[in-house]
C-alpha cells in the first residue's frame, strides 16, 4: 500500500517543509488540485455532493499544478508529484504535454498527471472550450499525450483536435512516459481509466463495498480491452483513517490511499511536520505491521 497526502490548505510560505515532512514520514505522493478561476457563489452542481455544493469555497486560493509541483520537487528527492485532479479538456494538449513533461524532467520522473472532465461549466466558458465535449476530447488527449511523450513527429487529427506535424520534445524521464490516472465514479470515467489510463481515482465511494464494486468493474472492463500490467487504484477520505480502514481498502482492492491534515484552517510547514509524523505512528507503521503478520 501506498500513502499520499494532498497539499491543500498549506499556505505557500510551509510548502517547502510540508513537503518535506512527508517525504520523511514515509509517504509516497503529494497531491495538489487545479481550478483555474471559481465564481464568486458556487453553483450547486458538484456531483460528488448531495446538495451540489462543492467542497472548495469560492475564495479559496488556486494555484497552476505544474508551477507549485515544480517548487515541491525542488524540495524533495523521492516523494511523487501528482495532481488530483488536473481538468485536462480545460487546456489544450500541447499545453499540457508541454507542463507535464517539464515537471517530469524537473523532478527526473516523479510525475503523475491525476486527470478528470470537469464539472465546473463556468470555467470552460471563461477559457473558451466547449464544455458539452469535455468527455469526448478527454478521450481524444490521453492517447495524444502517450504519442507526444513517445513518438518522434506527431500529426494529430481528430474529431476535436487538428495540429502538427509537430517534433516534440524532450520525452519525459523514463520510457515508461508519465503515469496517468482517470478520477471520478461515472460510468465515463470508470470506463476511461480502465481503457485508457494508468489508473483510476476514488472520489465518492461510500463504503468498503461500494470500492470493492467499482474495483471489480473497473478489472472487468480491463479485462474486456485486454489490458493488464500495473493498475493504481487510490482512494481517499475515510479509507485513510486507521490501520483497520487502510487494510479494508487494501483487500478492496485499493493501492494507494490519501490522506489530508487540512480542517479548514491554513496549515503552515510545521503544521503539517506534526501531523505527518502522528500520522505515520498511527495509521503507516501499525498497517505495515498488520500485512506483515
Amino acid at each position: 500500500m501506498k500513502f499520499g497526502s494532498t497539499l491543500m490548505g498549506v499556505r505557500m510560505s510551509g510548502y517547502a517543509e510540508a513537503a518535506r515532512s512527508l517525504e520523511d514520514a514515509g509517504f509516497e505522493s503529494v497531491w495538489v488540485p487545479e481550478h483555474l478561476a471559481l465564481p464568486p457563489e458556487a453553483p450547486t452542481t458538484y456531483p460528488y455532493a448531495r446538495d451540489g455544493r462543492p467542497p472548495v469555497p469560492s475564495g479559496t486560493p488556486c494555484y497552476d499544478p505544474f508551477v507549485l509541483l515544480s517548487f515541491v520537487a525542488c524540495a524533495t528527492t523521492t516523494v511523487r508529484l501528482c495532481t488530483n485532479v488536473y481538468l485536462l479538456p480545460l487546456h489544450h494538449p500541447l499545453r499540457t504535454a508541454r507542463g507535464a513533461v517539464t515537471l517530469d524532467r524537473l523532478s527526473r520522473g516523479r510525475v503523475t498527471l491525476g486527470i478528470g472532465v470537469g464539472w465546473l461549466e463556468d470555467e470552460f466558458v471563461w477559457a473558451g472550450e466547449d464544455f458539452a465535449t469535455r468527455g469526448a476530447r478527454t478521450d481524444e488527449i490521453i492517447p495524444m499525450l502517450r504519442q507526444l511523450w513517445s513518438e518522434p513527429i506527431v500529426e494529430v487529427a481528430t474529431a476535436h483536435y487538428r495540429f502538427g506535424p509537430v517534433a516534440f520534445q524532450p520525452k519525459p524521464t523514463t520510457p515508461q512516459g508519465i503515469p496517468i490516472e482517470v478520477g471520478g465514479t461515472s460510468s465515463a470515467a470508470l470506463r476511461r481509466a480502465a481503457k485508457l489510463a494508468d489508473g483510476w481515482i476514488d472520489i465518492d465511494s461510500q463504503s468498503f463495498d461500494d470500492l470493492a464494486a467499482k474495483v471489480a468493474k473497473v478489472d472487468a472492463l480491463r479485462a474486456d480491452a485486454g489490458r493488464n500490467g500495473p493498475f493504481e487504484i487510490t482512494v481517499g477520505g475515510e479509507f485513510s483513517i486507521s490501520p483497520d480502514a487502510v487494510r479494508r481498502a487494501a483487500d478492496a482492492g485499493a493501492t494507494r490511499v490519501i490522506a489530508s491534515p487540512y480542517t479548514g484552517t491554513p496549515l503552515s510547514g510545521s503544521d503539517v511536520r506534526s501531523w505527518a509524523h502522528r500520522f505515520h505512528d498511527d495509521v503507516i507503521a501499525p498497517f505495515n505491521e498488520l500485512r506483515h503478520r
